[in-house]
Parts: structure tokens; C-alpha cells; sequence
């Protein structure tokens, strides 16, 4: 009787809401959730750093929000054009397109044409299609790109402080600006500290590695050319360990595994500087580890963020470059996940406060000035 009785009123929950017109749509599309797709390239969410970065904080929005689904779409030939026509494949079937990389900046007409969608950019801002040298803010579009050059520029001074060879270097994939900013980041804390506190530490890079970037410039550096090639990560890897460098900050997303695996392969002379995340777990080596730190960009919690905004109808299309001073670029001190010395962190306690009130500014892909224009106060 009980049940037959559920059953009756359940019935009339499904009329009221049906009689209610309007409202009962507006009802179920709530209760709904929000449709999902990740589309990545050329490494996919389990990367270990930037795009599993991203992913989980679509699985950190989910959890508080679990009628939502995600499904993860990944473009393994890096190729832009092969990227923006996945987008658009599957553009009718999701509510929001989260994309990751500066592969995406030509989604513009793509979000024009589909008004419905909204999309998160992570790490470039949609171009402008009546002037593809500048850019557009769209109603259904929130970009964000990141100060990499702020976390890179912790790494170059936690590198010049801990280095016992006083040989160091950095190992990019693409150079893409975000990829460059790291670089140029990393050179600018090398020299702040060497002028600083007095290090004498070396920037290598090796002439063959150098990258160009998306204006054809050459920016030097150690690129592998790919974010999904572990073999030659693993070889640049090893070259500058028999250069003499005993500390590599690695932004190679996947090709970055096989810069770690050098360092493993190293038996303790050689110890990296994780990026994006905090990639302690990833250095793992017996009862030892690889980590020196990571330093952070924090997309995770910015794109859990957005999507409850959309979620909540606040939703605004934006393009903003997230820093220090959103507390959006860091590095790890937490015990246990990182080596650095006491006076190292304090060091770099007190540089941060100083690149996020503004007074430090570090080199970066567009930034107006080069690395040896960079000034140490």
C-alpha cells in the first residue's frame, strides 16, 4: 500500500511539473547537469601535469556537482588545424568544451557560430577573426592564460641555490609562449640569484635543441618539439647530465617522463624540478626521490571555478592572465614533497612576495623586454 502510494505521488510531482510549463524545464535542465568535453593534444588527461592538471578539476567540479559528465577527447598529432576540427565535431553534443593549449586560439568563429556552447581556454586567448594578429573576448568564452614566467622564475632560483655543479637547465616541449615563459623565467632566477646572493651558476643549452616560437624567433633553450615524445626527453635528458647539469626543471608535459627517467637512471646526482603540479609522487625512486620542488600554475581550481559559474547562470566570457597575485603560480614547500633547504624556501618566500606585489617582473615570450634586459633590484 506504502509503495503504491510513492508511486501515486511520484506521478503527481512528474504533472505538477509537466503543468508548470517553463519552470519545469528550466528545473530538469538544472538537475541535468552540465555535458563535458576535455579535448587535449598531443598528450592526453593522464599526463601526469598540465592536462591531467585541468581534468581534475573538472572531476573536483563533478564531485559537488555529480549529474555532470565529462568525456575526455584527445588529439594525439599536435597538428592545430586536427585540434580545432575535433572541437568542432562533437560542439552539438556538450555544454561546454574545456580546451587545453595554445592549439586552440582559433576556436572563435567555432564559439561564434555556437552560441549555446561555452568554452574554457587553457593557455591562450581566441584570436580575432577580422584580425588574426590580435585577439577577441566572446560572450560564451573564458580564457585564461597564466604568468608561467613567475613559477619558471622560482625555479631558476631554487635551482641556482641548490645546484651543486653549478650546471643547470630547462627542458620544454613546444615552444609555445607558455613554454617560452617558463624558459625565460627560469633564466631570469638563475640570474637573479647568481647577482643576488652571489651564485655563479650556468643556464646550458644545447645548440640543437633550441626552439623557435610562434613569431619564428629563435629563443634557444632545450626543446624536444613535442609534448608526447618520452624517447627524446629521455635523450636531452641525458645530454645535459653529461653536460654536468645535476638539476633540470622540466615543462615537457608526457615528453617530460623521459627527462624523469634519466634523472632515476642517474642513481641520485641529478634531481628535477617538477611543473604545472606538484609531481612528487612522479619521482618516486625506491626509498628515494627525484623531486627537488615543483613550482605551480593553478588551472585545476580555476576551471572548477568557471564551470560552477556556468552552472550558477554567472557565467561571463572573459580573457584573463591568472598570477601570483591571484595566488594562481607558486612553487611546493609543503614537507614532504619537496628537498629545498630552509634557507632556500625562505629565499624564495621573500621573492615571491616580491613578484606578486609587482616589484620583481621576470622576461616572458611577449613581455617587451629579454632575459638579459631583466633587472635585479
Amino acid at each position: 500500500m506504502k509503495k503504491l502510494l510513492l508511486i501515486a505521488m511520484g506521478m503527481m510531482c512528474v504533472s505538477s511539473l509537466v503543468f508548470a510549463g517553463g519552470k519545469a524545464e528550466e528545473q530538469t535542465n538544472v538537475e541535468k547537469g552540465l555535458n563535458i568535453a576535455i579535448i587535449t593534444t598531443p598528450s592526453g588527461v593522464d599526463d601526469g601535469s598540465f592536462n591531467e592538471e585541468n581534468y581534475n578539476g573538472i572531476l573536483s567540479f563533478i564531485e559537488k556537482n555529480p549529474s555532470s559528465t565529462v568525456k575526455p577527447l584527445r588529439e594525439p598529432s599536435g597538428d592545430v588545424a586536427k585540434a580545432l576540427k575535433v572541437a568542432a565535431d562533437v560542439v552539438a553534443d556538450y555544454d561546454v568544451e574545456v580546451c587545453t593549449g595554445f592549439q586552440f586560439s582559433g576556436i572563435s568563429q567555432l564559439a561564434i557560430d555556437n552560441p549555446n556552447t561555452k568554452f574554457i581556454l587553457v593557455d591562450t586567448f581566441p584570436v580575432d577573426p577580422a584580425n588574426p594578429a590580435g585577439n577577441v573576448v566572446l560572450d560564451n568564452v573564458y580564457a585564461m592564460l597564466f604568468a608561467e614566467q613567475e613559477s619558471g622564475f622560482f625555479a631558476g632560483i631554487a635551482a641556482a641555490l641548490e645546484t651543486k655543479t653549478n650546471k643547470v637547465a630547462v627542458i620544454n616541449g613546444v615552444a609555445y609562449p607558455s613554454n617560452v615563459n617558463y624558459q625565460y623565467g627560469f633564466e631570469c632566477g638563475v640570474k637573479y640569484a647568481n647577482e643576488k646572493y652571489g651564485t655563479s651558476v650556468e643556464c646550458v643549452e644545447l645548440a640543437s635543441q633550441a626552439g623557435t616560437d610562434v613569431t619564428g624567433a629563435n629563443v634557444g633553450g632545450n626543446y624536444v618539439g613535442s609534448f608526447a615524445d618520452e624517447a627524446t626527453g629521455k635523450i636531452i635528458g641525458n645530454q645535459l647530465i653529461n653536460e654536468g647539469c645535476d638539476i633540470l626543471f622540466v615543462a615537457a608535459g608526457g615528453s617530460g617522463n623521459g627527462v624523469f627517467t634519466a634523472a632515476k637512471e642517474s642513481k641520485g646526482k641529478v634531481k628535477v624540478i617538477g611543473c604545472d603540479v606538484d609531481q612528487w609522487n612522479d619521482g618516486v625512486v625506491g626509498d628515494s626521490n627525484i623531486i627537488l620542488t615543483s613550482v605551480l600554475k593553478v588551472m585545476g581550481i580555476n576551471v572548477d571555478k568557471t564551470l560552477q559559474k556556468i552552472k550558477d547562470g554567472t557565467f561571463k566570457g572573459a580573457n584573463e592572465v591568472l598570477q601570483a597575485s591571484t595566488d594562481s603560480t607558486g612553487f611546493v614547500k609543503t614537507p614532504g614533497h619537496n628537498q629545498l633547504s630552509s634557507d632556500t624556501i625562505a629565499k624564495l618566500d621573500e621573492a615571491y612576495e616580491l613578484v606578486k606585489n609587482g616589484t620583481i617582473v621576470p622576461a616572458s615570450n611577449f613581455g617587451g623586454f629579454s632575459v638579459e634586459e631583466f633587472k635585479v633590484n
